[in-house]
């Protein structure tokens, strides 16, 4: 049954039903890989966040072409063309979180596309990039604080979500909001963390 993230219920996501029994079932059926990690099935604070952000203020996606890197569920690129985006492009290395975004943006009567392509070091083409929760290995801190500085040099405008507990990337970001938002579903019981959206300082 879909489900409307706490923060953004306008909005409409397939999410894990048991937060912890999604994580059993992937060991399970899944021989290591991403598979075995269904963050794609959460709405995650940061995301959460980004989304909210995006639909409040819309004049700053209207009209763009948006990347979603790191999608998971797609929520980001979903809000991004509820907000009026040109295009959204959600892109997310697992073969199930591909999947799932293509099966949330139905949901919610959205046309996005997507791509399993790690994007990280890709050329950097679009109006607006948004990235939520997505450091969190520390190799992905280094890595993502490249993609940053990368986009940074070249003037993109770069929306960034993530909770208040997590890593972030080496670089200069703005504080542009910061809300209540509950991991949904929930691994622990009653605990809600605070997420925070950020704007890539430009040169």
């Amino acid at each position: 049954m879909p489900t409307a993230p706490p923060l953004v219920p306008e909005l409409s996501l397939r999410l894990a039903r048991d937060a912890r029994g999604i994580f059993e079932s992937a060991d399970n059926h899944v021989d290591g890989g991403l598979g075995a990690r269904p963050y794609w099935a959460f709405a995650w604070p940061g995301g959460q966040a980004l989304a909210r952000y995006l639909l409040d203020n819309p004049t700053i996606v209207t009209g763009k072409t948006v990347l979603d890197i790191g999608s998971g569920s797609a929520l980001g690129a979903i809000a991004a063309m509820k907000s009026g985006a040109a295009s959204a492009l959600a892109a997310d290395i697992d073969p199930l979180a591909d999947t799932a975004a293509a099966l949330n943006a139905d949901l919610n009567g959205v046309a996005l596309t997507t791509t399993r392509n790690d994007l990280l070091a890709a050329p950097i083409t679009w109006d607006l990039i948004l990235i939520g929760d997505l450091v969190y290995e520390p190799d992905l801190k280094l890595r993502v604080g490249a993609f940053l500085q990368a986009a940074r040099e070249r003037g993109t405008y770069v929306i960034y979500g993530d909770r208040t507990t997590a890593r972030r990337p080496d670089v200069d970001l703005d504080l542009l909001a910061e809300y209540e938002a509950p991991l949904t579903p929930p691994l622990v019981d009653d605990f809600i963390e605070r997420a925070r959206v950020w704007q890539l300082r430009r040169m």
